[in-house]
């Protein structure tokens, strides 16, 4: 900007861009070594995805609920409605947005992946986000995070924890680039997690119908995966024990410990906030096993999680949809290193006389003894006998496995849809890979099929938490019923294959996200332009819903990084990319 009138004020035009693009070009470069062509474009239409995402977005509540000053007031109504419990909520910055076109709005659980993504090319604005979204103009004063613009009090699941911890890796491993001991970011570490104790105690205070360490969340995220829209008052009467519910706090906890272990390295008053979460989780882990009457949220029989309903008569009927929910518990997992747990002496002291006081919860610890390392430990929802159960069903191309990833919901109930009659009405779930065929939530939002790209990230993340300690004797049948076996890493490895073959061009050069649009797939001007869906058809891959939501999806980015081990850190999980 300049007070004098520019001669030509384009002179230098096309210099400047040329400048920009080589830029660009060496920036990517640096980052994308080890990448194949195709790779490397695909990764680079992700990041600029997400950087031509972000947007101002302004919304002031108090100022909504008046109305705007010299116009006619609103009707008395909207001082009861949307968002009016959220008066404290004023919202004038730069967020990343699911889609500044399609979706430009913030959503609380979108922007939590977003920022994994974001951390590769601009780990600061990464950073800058988590910590707006806890800030005091954002978070309700009792602890909630803020869903999004139309319903600021629903509740999205509680992954803000783990994205704060992945983020803060992400930053100090480029931060070690430079000086090899550096600790990372411990300011903004800090500064966040002590927020995320609020949230934490809101969701123990708010969500837990009974006390009993089972949540009900309600819908979660995942729309009309279920039978019974879990957000609005049952048919039935009483309420669910969420299996999702529940293990997104267990994961919650195990994020929220890990932190503090990493915080109580530098400061030994966080040991006991470690030692806090510990507990939680194991009481949780409890809970699920046995939620009343010897019944729990784990069937044997059939090797899988299932959201429980609970009557109003106390009758207890388990809601046997084979879908994601029963799948999330594997989300709750984190393994704990001899040489960690000897920098936090006083943590591990009170581990160990925990787990002798009370034997029946530390069967949920698994430990081995490495030679001249000492016990590594796994904390987990699933031993291995239980995970092998649940990998037999998620592996299975007939249930969970596509081409493309993991479906949301199994196939199995395509021929097999499941049923629930309750006074004359009936219920029903069946599996639908593509659009929605259910008007329920608009009809768009569809969880009974489609691959979505953030939970197939956090189960492949997870598998590698896995095998990091079972290591390489511990091997499951992949696909399942194919004979062969593999190791769990391997088997995150074929996973995270087939999420990247959704874009990468295949055998017959096409890209399966484009379906059998021939224009997309042929023409050259379009043929390399990769859309970015919503999620992704659950038997071809081709892109569902909204069209360039690189959002979420844009965890794609971080998926293709090749992984690449920090050499100067302590031993640690070596998570995507």
């Amino acid at each position: 900007m300049s007070a004098d009138r520019p001669v030509d004020p384009f002179a230098g035009f096309d210099s400047l861009i040329e400048r920009r693009r080589r830029e660009a070009d060496e920036f990517y470069d640096r980052l994308q070594n080890g990448m194949s062509g195709d790779q490397r474009l695909v990764q680079r239409q992700a990041s600029a995805g997400m950087i031509w995402s972000k947007q101002f977005f302004y919304y002031d509540v108090p100022q909504w609920l008046k109305g705007d000053p010299g116009q006619p007031p609103p009707a008395s109504g909207r001082k009861r409605g949307r968002n009016h419990e959220w008066c404290h909520l004023n919202n004038a910055d730069i967020i990343s947005m699911p889609d500044k076109w399609e979706y430009p709005w913030y959503a609380a659980w979108d922007l939590a992946f977003h920022t994994v993504s974001l951390a590769l090319v601009d780990p600061e604005f990464a950073k800058k986000q988590l910590v707006l979204l806890t800030r005091e103009w954002y978070m309700h004063p009792n602890g909630q995070l803020p869903a999004y613009e139309w319903a600021f009090g629903d509740v999205n699941p509680p992954v803000h924890g783990w994205a704060t911890w992945r983020v803060f890796q992400m930053d100090r491993k480029r931060r070690r680039q430079k000086r090899k001991d550096d600790p990372g970011d411990l300011a903004f570490l800090e500064r966040v997690f002590h927020k995320l104790m609020l949230n934490f105690t809101w969701w123990v205070n708010r969500k837990d119908a009974e006390g009993r360490n089972v949540f009900q969340g309600g819908f979660l995220g995942l729309d009309n995966i279920g039978v019974f829209d879990r957000s609005a008052p049952l048919p039935t009467g009483g309420y669910i024990n969420q299996s999702d519910g529940t293990s997104w706090m267990a994961m919650y906890s195990l994020n929220l410990m890990r932190i503090a272990l990493e915080l109580a390295q530098h400061n030994h008053v966080y040991e006991d906030i470690a030692t806090k979460f510990f507990e939680h989780f194991l009481h949780i882990a409890e809970a699920m096993t046995n939620i009343a009457d010897g019944m729990g949220l784990w069937n044997e029989e059939d090797g899988f999680y299932y959201d429980v309903l609970n009557l109003p008569d106390g009758q207890m009927v388990p809601l046997k949809v084979r879908s994601m929910v029963g799948l999330i518990p594997l989300f709750a997992v984190e393994t704990l290193e001899p040489e960690l747990c000897a920098r936090v002496p006083a943590f591990t002291e009170r581990l160990d006389w925990f787990l002798n006081y009370r034997p029946d919860l530390a069967g949920l610890v698994s430990r081995w003894n490495e030679p001249g390392k000492g016990e590594r430990r796994l904390l987990s929802l699933l031993r291995g006998s239980r995970m092998k159960k649940l990998l037999r069903r998620m592996l299975d191309e007939a249930e969970f496995l596509s081409d493309y990833g993991v479906r949301a919901l199994s196939r199995y109930h395509r021929d097999h849809p499941y049923t629930l009659d309750w006074n004359g009405q009936r219920f029903s779930v069946a599996y639908e890979p593509g659009e929605s065929t259910s008007g329920l939530f608009g009809g768009n939002s569809n969880w009974r099929g489609p691959i979505w790209m953030p939970v197939n990230y956090l189960i492949i993340e997870s598998l590698q938490k896995f095998h990091h300690y079972y290591g390489a004797d511990f091997k499951v049948e992949c696909p399942t019923g194919s004979g062969r076996l593999h190791t769990i890493d391997e088997v995150a490895s074929e996973l995270a294959a087939r999420l990247s073959g959704i874009f990468l061009r295949n055998d017959d050069g096409e890209r399966p996200v484009f379906g059998n649009n021939r224009r997309l797939q042929d023409d050259p001007h379009f043929r390399d332009h990769v859309l970015f869906h919503e999620y992704f058809h659950g038997d071809t891959g081709r892109g569902v819903g909204a069209s360039h939501q690189t959002g979420w999806t844009g965890l794609i980015a971080k998926l293709l990084q090749p992984r690449r081990k920090e050499a100067s850190a302590p031993r640690e999980v070596e998570v995507v990319g």
